[in-house]
């Protein structure tokens, strides 16, 4: 009878194993997704800075021009442990100069490595997952043309369990997707702000709260969130709370100044210094967006 429980408990073992391992398997594009696409450099600058790949990938304290260089090293807190940006120059030792543009696509909608391992969503994947294969073709061209760095990336300090990647698969089963948070008739001026704002831009990464999971909560979607480092708030930008017009919006993402005369502070200074790269229509693309989105009081 022991024999036969103990048969019986180490098949269950096995079989829970398996389902363990298929459930949290990398899902990797097929080989030829990215077929018949060419790079645009100038449209990649653009995702370039609306992505926001130097505010996190730059050396800390980096400006001017070399905030062109993404040896990586920027410390982010979070209740999870705390994640470093990794060096994604254009090196091909320490950086991603050996990466295809298939790698990049990877990497920014499934989060997933070269060599098939899961990305923390510290790394915005989540709102990448939105991105056009056209526009990541052309980004990978872009980063190819930027400095590179020998810096070696530095380690995530993240302890047990959240250190396991492999369980990662199972966090992406329950907050990976590509569906749109604000969805309806909107204006095609409103549907690029979208796509600036929920994709490349991913501002709800910050702008929304989370569950214990770590997963965004869409019901209060861009409705401010506790800053992951403990200290303060990432503010309400809905029309429940921000009362700007789409004129401020769209100066404050050019000049960093509000229309109470005053000027972006914290991270949003890296977030502007983005932004304001950007053309007047895709600024003003991404205001109109933003008084779209539900009110969050």
């Amino acid at each position: 009878m022991v024999k036969a429980l103990f048969r019986w408990a180490a098949a269950l073992a096995l079989v829970g194993t398996a389902v363990f391992w298929w459930v949290t398997r990398p899902v990797m594009l097929d080989a030829g997704a990215l077929a018949g696409l060419t790079p645009d450099l100038a449209a990649g600058e653009q995702v370039f800075y609306a992505g926001g790949c130097a505010a996190c990938h730059a050396a800390p304290d980096a400006s001017g021009d070399a905030r062109l260089t993404l040896s990586g090293g920027q410390a982010f807190p979070s209740p999870f442990g705390t994640f470093r940006a990794p060096n994604i120059s254009s090196d091909p030792d320490h950086g991603i100069g050996g990466w295809s543009a298939l790698d990049l696509a990877n990497a920014m909608k499934n989060g997933v490595s070269p060599e098939g391992q899961h990305y923390f969503p510290a790394f915005p994947y989540t709102s990448y997952a939105k991105a056009q294969l056209s526009d990541i073709v052309s980004l990978h061209a872009f980063l190819a043309t930027l400095p590179a760095s020998t810096e070696p990336s530095k380690p995530h300090e993240v302890g047990f369990p959240f250190n396991i990647r492999r369980s990662l698969g199972g966090w992406k089963r329950l907050f990976l997707g590509d569906a749109w948070v604000v969805a309806g008739d909107l204006t095609a001026q409103e549907t690029r702000g979208r796509y600036l704002a929920e994709a490349l831009g991913h501002c709800g990464e910050c702008h929304t709260p989370r569950n214990v999971l770590g997963g965004l909560q869409f019901s209060q979607w861009l409705g401010g969130a506790p800053d992951p480092s403990g200290k303060g708030r990432v503010p309400n930008i809905t029309p429940g709370k921000l009362l700007w017009s789409e004129a401020d919006i769209a100066e404050y993402l050019k000049s960093g100044f509000t229309p109470e005369f005053d000027t972006a502070g914290g991270h949003m200074v890296a977030v502007v210094e983005n932004t304001a790269h950007l053309t007047p229509e895709d600024r003003a693309a991404i205001a109109a967006y933003v008084k779209r989105v539900m009110p969050v009081q």
